[in-house]
């Protein structure tokens, strides 16, 4: 059965993001930062959606979640990474792509991954980001996963383990 709005696949992503500052690279802080799940539950609706969890410093790292419709391709932003989809009558090939400004630079970064009915994959990617003076001239940190699946999945798929896993994190100054 094809998706509402004609598409050829079903396509479910979730958007694990994590955003700080220095002052969670140590201690207590960095202890409850780094205990952020990389995968949540999917709400009632697990077929054309988007899933979106964000968890900041300011907020203690308390996950606040929102919902959208059919994953569509994003492009990067200064501070957020972008998806490019490319779909075929069952499969879907998926690339990330990172923040424009984020470091460390990724001049070698993995092709698109092909993912079929049934498969899913976990994306992942960290940067710092330099804001320009304009903008306070800060630095913070993010980290990005992206869990995105092929067809109508189970809420807890996002709990086993991907058909397929790209690890693009690296060491943040």
């Amino acid at each position: 059965m094809a998706p509402p709005g004609g598409g050829a696949v079903y396509v479910v992503a979730q958007w694990v993001s994590t955003e700080w500052t220095r002052n969670s690279r140590g201690g207590e802080a960095a202890a409850r930062r780094n205990a952020i799940p990389v995968g949540f539950r999917l709400p009632a609706s697990r077929t054309g959606v988007v899933h979106e969890i964000v968890m900041t410093e300011g907020n203690g790292f308390e996950p606040v979640e929102s919902l959208g419709n059919e994953p569509a391709e994003r492009e990067p932003s200064l501070a957020r990474c972008g998806l490019r989809l490319v779909r075929s009558d069952e499969r879907v090939r998926v690339e990330l792509l990172p923040a424009r400004s984020g470091a460390p630079s990724r001049d070698r970064r993995p092709s698109g991954i092909w993912l079929g009915p049934g498969q899913w994959l976990r994306w992942q990617v960290n940067y710092r980001v330099t804001w320009p003076p304009i903008q306070g001239g800060r630095s913070s940190y993010r980290q990005d996963t992206l869990n995105l699946a092929v067809g109508p999945v189970h809420p807890e798929l996002f709990f086993g383990t991907p058909t397929r896993h790209v690890d693009e994190r690296a060491y943040l100054r």
